[in-house]
Order: C-alpha cells, then sequence, then structure tokens
C-alpha cells in the first residue's frame, strides 16, 4: 500500500513540474509578444532617495532588484552578486553606491526592507537557480547557492520583503538533510 501511495505522490509531482514548465512558457511567450517587462512592474520606489557628490565621489541612492541596484538616477548599477549573497540583501532594500574619483564602486545597505522568511526547495530550470515555496518560484543567485553549498532539491530558507511581490529571494539557510 505505501509503494502505491508513494508511486501516485511521485506522478503527482510530475504532472505538477509538467504544468509549471508549460505554463511558465505559455507565460513567457505573451510578455514576450506583448513587449511586457515583468520586472518593470515591481514598482520599485526610489522615492527620498538622492544623489549627490562628497568631494571627488559621487554618491548615488537605490534600490536593490534582486540582482542590481535600480539607482535614483534611473539607471541599474551591478551589485557584486557576494556581496549580495553573503548581505542576504532582499528586492526593495536601500542602498548606496560611492563612485570615487578612479571611478572604485563600493555599496552599501542603507536600510532593510521588512522580511519574512519562506521555506522551499532548490530547483534549477534553464541554468538559474530558483527556490519554489507555497507554489511560487524565487529566483536566487548562483553565487548565493554556491556560497551556501546548496545541491537542487536541498530545503532552503530565503528572505523576502513582507507584504509585497518578490520575484527574487536571498538564501537564508540551508536545511540539514
Amino acid at each position: 500500500m505505501t509503494k502505491k501511495r508513494i508511486a501516485a505522490i511521485r506522478d503527482f509531482i510530475d504532472s505538477a513540474e509538467k504544468s509549471l514548465k508549460n505554463a511558465k512558457k505559455l507565460l513567457k511567450e505573451i510578455l514576450e509578444e506583448e513587449n511586457i517587462d515583468l520586472s518593470a512592474n515591481l514598482d520599485l520606489d526610489t522615492k527620498g532617495l538622492s544623489q549627490y557628490e562628497s568631494g571627488e565621489s559621487k554618491i548615488v541612492e537605490g534600490v536593490f532588484t534582486g540582482e542590481d541596484m535600480l539607482g535614483v538616477d534611473n539607471n541599474k548599477y551591478i551589485v557584486p552578486v557576494n556581496y549580495a549573497s553573503k548581505s542576504k540583501l532582499v528586492q526593495w532594500d536601500r542602498m548606496k553606491l560611492t563612485i570615487d574619483g578612479s571611478g572604485k564602486m563600493l555599496y552599501k545597505q542603507i536600510k532593510q526592507i521588512e522580511r519574512e522568511t519562506k521555506t522551499g526547495l532548490l530547483t534549477q530550470d534553464k541554468g538559474k537557480y530558483q527556490i519554489v515555496s507555497d507554489g511560487v518560484s524565487y529566483d536566487v543567485l548562483t553565487a548565493a547557492v554556491t556560497h551556501f553549498k546548496a545541491d537542487i532539491w536541498d530545503t532552503v530558507t530565503i528572505l523576502i520583503p513582507a507584504g509585497k511581490e518578490a520575484t527574487f529571494g536571498a538564501i537564508e539557510a540551508v536545511m540539514p538533510k
């Protein structure tokens, strides 16, 4: 009886994975046909942030997108993945970028958004790592997966912005097997 139940569960999982894959494919086709950029719909708010100069340095404040910093000047700045992973940056965290006279860039988190912790399974789709939790997929940085020495199907806790729709999560910990 237990083997039949396990086989049934496996079939349900396979069916769900195929349905998700087809839904993602269809969504991608629609987004491409309609020229819709979902990252633009995140409504990342840069209100209250500023841009200024201090000596020979240029300072730009912005919001973390999950991969980059969207500056108050509407430019995207590449955040080093090791910094983002180790600092557990979450979408909508506020940041400051200092660009010195020689062009050296220094990032600093200036305000964390309220966070929510979720638990999910680490998966990989088309080379991108994702955490699936409560039927939602959150992209995570490859550097975070490497930093935490996570493997596919590991149970992982992630941080996401509380009360906001998120496309990215920050890995907080990998649960022991």
